[in-house]
């Protein structure tokens, strides 16, 4: 198996999850989660995420062709447009997502959590892409892989949290990450219609 294309792919899909939000999310809930509490959601989250990821890689594609007869160069498309948006909002908001969007759940462990914060639009659409060009095996290592180190970093958030508002460092990050979102989704667009093109 081919080390440097699991490191490679784990670092994308570690874009892609962008644990930068997740961070934000959990470090800015008013009054805070206690250590308990900010366990188990993202223990949750992660396995939901997981169990969403691991599951359209193995049946997403053929769900997509036989279903709703769409090939994967649409959905990297359609994937890619909706990521460019959130990545875009980042970048002039410096935010992912809408605070009014969380006063309206009690647990945002699985709504807005493990989707479609970490398995969102760019996240599905790369765990079926990367299933179809290098196999189930190596997407979920690398799904899990990213997954683990994103819910390491959801663990230490409040402590992450914490230091970026010493350095004033929270908006500067959102808006980086959200830069590197946009530029990812922006790769799906035109590998999306790279394979089209080279279908017609």
């Amino acid at each position: 198996m081919d080390i440097a294309l699991i490191i490679r792919s784990t670092l994308y899909f570690l874009a892609l999850i962008n644990p930068a939000s997740k961070i934000f999310i959990l470090s800015t809930v008013d009054p805070p989660y206690s250590k308990k509490d900010l366990m188990v959601i993202s223990v949750r989250s992660t396995i939901v995420a997981a169990i969403i990821l691991v599951i359209l890689a193995a049946i997403g594609n053929f769900i997509l062709l036989a279903i709703f007869n769409v090939n994967l160069y649409s959905l990297k498309v359609a994937g890619g447009i909706v990521l460019f948006i959130v990545g875009l909002t980042a970048v002039r908001k410096g935010r992912f997502y809408e605070e009014s969007a969380l006063e309206q759940v009690s647990d945002i462990s699985i709504v807005p959590l493990a989707a479609p914060l970490i398995a969102g639009p760019g996240t599905i659409t790369a765990a079926i892409s990367y299933s179809s060009m290098h196999g189930l095996l190596l997407t979920i290592i690398c799904i899990l892989i990213s997954l683990i180190i994103n819910l390491l970093l959801m663990l230490v958030s409040s402590r992450i949290g914490r230091a970026l508002e010493k350095i004033n460092g929270t908006g500067p990050l959102i808006r980086i990450t959200g830069l590197v979102v946009t530029s990812v989704a922006v790769q799906m667009i035109f590998s999306g219609l790279a394979d089209w093109m080279g279908e017609m």
